[in-house]
């Protein structure tokens, strides 16, 4: 009977354990900007769904499209429909390793975080280099990377071709919490 308390103690201890090696964000944000001489495009999105297991030293993202805010609503109703077509797409995901990762510091630690990234069907291997940096409870990342539109099938109509660039740039901040 003594060694079945032990067994459960320390099956609950592993798992209590195991539960505190993941952090997940609801409300991470990623921007990304597109700019051109004849105009700059910015869409906000603070619902990203973010979770890192530290054990297995992987990290994945989910973003709904459509939680991508503009400016101007008819920018928002193009983008929806027209370019990143969100009710055929309507999730663009990160799944990726957290290279050389050695845990998270109470200072700004460099870590690049090599994965696939699906944007509109397209599923393309990039490494993305991220801030870490523990402070309590909490893990954020951070950081900045550009895609081309053209690596993820997504077409600009000759008409506004000149107003949007070809490259993106894509920043992202989260803030994780444990994960229970």
């Amino acid at each position: 009977m003594k060694s079945i308390y032990v067994l459960l103690i320390s099956f609950l201890f592993a798992y209590h354990t195991h539960s505190q090696e993941q952090y997940l964000t609801k409300n991470g944000a990623i921007t990304f900007f597109s700019s051109t001489p004849i105009e700059d495009i910015k869409a906000e999105n603070n619902q990203v769904l973010s979770i890192i297991d530290v054990s297995k030293r992987k990290m994945a993202i989910s973003i709904l499209i459509k939680s991508f805010l503009f400016k101007k609503a008819l920018m928002q109703e193009h983008f929806n429909e027209n370019y990143l077509e969100s009710d055929k797409f309507p999730k663009a995901t990160f799944k990726g390793d957290i290279l050389n990762f050695d845990g998270v510091e109470t200072v700004e630690t460099k870590y690049d975080v090599k994965g696939v990234i699906t944007i509109h069907g397209v599923s393309k291997q990039i490494v993305v280099p991220s801030i870490f940096k523990r402070n309590g409870e909490t893990i954020l990342v951070k950081g900045t990377f550009n895609i081309l539109l053209e690596d993820f099938d997504v077409k600009i109509p000759r008409l506004v071709f000149k107003k949007i660039a070809e490259e993106i740039n894509i920043t992202f901040e989260f803030n994780h919490k444990p994960y229970n």
